[in-house]
């Protein structure tokens, strides 16, 4: 599978439809496979911490989530034509998983968020067997207790809502133990799959500020799309940098 590094984190040259059918052949194989959606943030907070961007660049997949990774990959040549982002994969994947009898675990967000997630998807999927439910408000003493009941649940993929960088250490550390066959991150779709969070329409996603919508909806995200022009910032000098080794090699 073809892929570019932006700023050290590996992305794959892959799309929804690619993604998902990596992911069901992941799903029958007896290693654990973890499943990145990268975004920006994550991209950014990479700089600082060796360890998550280690778990990025050794997992399964790494999707393309945001349109800044989306135009930081394709400025270095890779065919990364659309962005992978979680809220948009949980639809075919469960769609797959139900034909195919996969059980998923839902595991993350706060009260009943999760169980309205899972519910919601099943009114669509009648088919999907969800093993099992768990919100994400739970201490690290309490992680063996939850891993534990991930695995009696006989779930064999796991969708892990905690944010990141905790749903990516999470699954680095635990997945295996869960007994599931693939874990994914895939961040505040729950609330989206919940009805807690309205997602923007379809253009302002067609024309990549899904962000700014978000930020107008809810101003207090203000902190979190700081990383925005860091990255950018970032990744034009990692551009100009590789321009400079091509030319002058």
């Amino acid at each position: 599978m073809k892929h570019v590094t932006v700023l050290g984190c590996r992305v794959d040259a892959i799309d929804s439809d690619g993604a998902v059918a990596r992911i069901a052949e992941l799903v029958r194989g007896e290693k654990p496979s973890l499943v990145v959606t990268l975004g920006t943030e994550m991209v950014v907070y990479a700089q600082g911490d060796a360890r998550f961007r280690e778990i990025v660049n050794s997992s399964a997949l790494s999707l393309c989530d945001t349109i800044g990774v989306k135009i930081a990959a394709r400025l270095q040549g890779a065919g990364v034509r659309e962005r992978v982002t979680g809220v948009d994969l949980l639809e075919p994947l469960c769609t797959t998983f139900a034909e195919r009898g996969v059980s998923v675990y839902f595991l993350g967000a706060k009260g009943d968020t999760a169980r309205r997630a899972a519910t919601a998807l099943q009114a669509r999927h009648p088919r999907l067997t969800v093993a099992g439910v768990r919100d994400g408000y739970f201490t690290p003493d309490q992680e063996p207790d939850v891993t534990a009941a991930v695995a009696a649940s006989g779930a064999r993929a796991i969708f892990v809502g905690l944010g990141s960088p905790r749903q990516e250490f999470f699954l680095a550390e635990r997945l295996k133990e869960t007994g599931c066959a693939v874990g994914i991150g895939v961040g505040g779709s729950f609330d989206v799959l919940a009805g807690n969070v309205q997602r923007a329409p379809l253009l302002w996603r067609r024309l990549g500020v899904e962000w700014l919508y978000r930020l107008v909806r809810e101003p207090r995200r203000w902190r979190r799309q700081l990383a925005l022009p860091q990255f950018v910032w970032l990744a034009l000098r990692e551009r100009v940098s590789l321009r400079s080794t091509r030319r002058f090699s």
